[in-house]
């Protein structure tokens, strides 16, 4: 089974034209909620113009926003669920790259 990272990894190399990536790219940062935020630019891409809004409060306390205005896809999450907010990346940017 291939990892989420593997995966946005994939999508990442596949969105590197010599061009988009000294403009767009995807970050990984933390909060002081504690918590992680994954931003995606969307620019230029076959996932422009796609657009989302989830907001995910589990009673163990873990939480999830996911969100996409067209140009960026932006997940925040608890310090546990960094790998459900890429997962959730792959799942919005629909087939996996090969």
């Amino acid at each position: 089974m291939i990892s989420a990272l593997k995966v946005l990894q994939q999508w990442y190399e596949s969105a590197c034209d010599g061009d988009w990536e000294h403009s767009y790219g995807v970050r990984i940062e933390t909060t002081d909620n504690p918590g992680w935020i994954l931003v995606v630019d969307l620019a230029r891409t076959a996932l422009q113009g796609r657009t989302c809004d989830m907001e995910d409060e589990s009673v163990d306390g873990s939480w999830m926003s996911v969100k996409s205005d067209g140009t960026e896809f932006v997940a925040a999450c608890d310090p546990g669920s960094l790998e459900r907010a890429i997962e959730y990346f792959i799942a919005f940017s629909g087939p996996r790259v090969a």
